[in-house]
């Protein structure tokens, strides 16, 4: 199979190319794109196949897609900068910006412990329906009254979506002009400088989204516990029921950031180039140290797997997830997407697609557009 790719690549990484054919080729993939920068030099940006189930729309360089949790990467990195500008404080707890959120014990619930997934509130146990997420007061008044499932700060439980509520309410509280995660990503970070990713996208905008494709099957969740339940499973654990069109315009910082991997890979680029954005200073080194620290590692009470959070990222520690650095970071995102960035050099990258694999965290396409980018360095 003969796949036609657009975009830049640097001298010296055609196995990335190689890498890229193979997934269109041996992985199904239908339409995707990847990008790599290293300090601040763009390495890669391509794309190619189709932005429709149809196979009548090209995949173009302006193509957005909706990358689910690898949007959590973005989430944490806009409240770092809360944090860099004296507004957000990871060690103090919600309860003392959000008071509600002191019920049924969580009253010194760290935001530390929020953005990593210690919060023990993994998604609604009852008396929510899917079209209750599109109604931001709603949500957040229910985790503030919600027990937490575990002792909080006891160990992690992955928040699928509530991340985002939790996230965003204590954003809309810190910010000088009480903007959402999405108004500040908009307003500060991404549209001053032309980035194209977006936490509620602008109607307008709808057309240039690609059509996913779900996975053949569901992924695999390993044993069903009570805090699985809340997470996935229960009537309530999803948004729905409103249209495609008002999922893509809400704001919903846990799930439906849309993008393009260019704009993912400048993104990340804080996270790996001490704090720089395009090559200028955008986050402190305390701030960055704080947002980057390790906050949790172990089995995870609701992924069947031993992860280990930082405030709003996974870190790779040995799970070469985001290659074979350790202290590398980033997120994987249902169905495939993932963004990372590397400390160590410099690195940063971005792969979105829209044909969905059954795969939570390491989708084989992923790594291999890794794997096939270190092997350049």
């Amino acid at each position: 199979m003969s796949i036609d790719i657009h975009g830049v690549l640097a001298p010296g990484y055609e196995p990335l190319r190689a890498a890229f054919e193979e997934n269109f080729a041996q992985r199904g993939e239908l339409g995707a794109a990847f990008a790599l920068i290293r300090d601040g030099e763009i390495i890669c940006d391509f794309h190619a196949g189709w932005a429709d189930r149809a196979r009548t729309r090209a995949w173009g360089d302006d193509t957005l897609v909706p990358v689910f949790s690898s949007g959590k990467a973005v989430t944490a990195l806009v409240m770092a900068w809360l944090v860099d500008q004296g507004r957000l404080d990871y060690e103090a707890p919600v309860s003392a910006l959000w008071p509600d959120f002191a019920a049924e014990g969580k009253g010194a619930v760290t935001i530390a412990q929020a953005l990593s997934h210690q919060a023990g509130l993994p998604g609604p146990v009852d008396g929510i329906e899917p079209a209750d997420w599109f109604d931001r007061e709603k949500m957040e008044a229910h985790f503030a009254a919600m027990a937490p499932m575990w002792t909080p700060g006891d160990g992690s439980g992955y928040h699928p979506l509530s991340f985002g509520v939790l996230a965003d309410a204590i954003a809309r509280r810190a910010d000088t002009n009480g903007r959402s995660v999405g108004s500040i990503l908009r307003e500060v970070i991404a549209g001053p400088r032309g980035i194209d990713c977006h936490i509620g996208l602008p109607e307008d905008q709808h057309a240039r989204a690609a059509e996913h494709v779900l996975p053949p099957r569901a992924p695999d969740l390993g044993t069903i516990t009570p805090e699985t339940k809340a997470a996935f499973l229960n009537p309530g654990s999803s948004p729905g029921r409103r249209g495609a069109a008002a999922w893509r315009s809400a704001e919903l910082p846990a799930a439906n950031a849309h993008a393009t991997a260019l704009s993912l890979a400048r993104l990340m680029a804080p996270f790996a180039c001490e704090g720089r954005l395009d090559g200028e200073a955008f986050l402190g080194r305390e701030a960055l140290s704080a947002a980057l620290k390790p906050r949790t590692a172990g089995p995870d009470r609701v992924l069947p797997f031993d992860l280990s959070f930082a405030a709003g990222v996974m870190i790779n520690r040995d799970s070469a997830a985001f290659g074979p650095e350790p202290r590398a970071v980033g997120h994987y995102g249902f169905g495939g997407s993932c963004v990372f960035a590397d400390p160590e050099r410099g690195l940063s990258g971005a792969y979105v697609m829209n044909r969905q694999m059954d795969v939570l965290v390491g989708d084989d396409r992923a790594k291999a557009l890794i794997e096939a980018a270190y092997a350049c360095l």
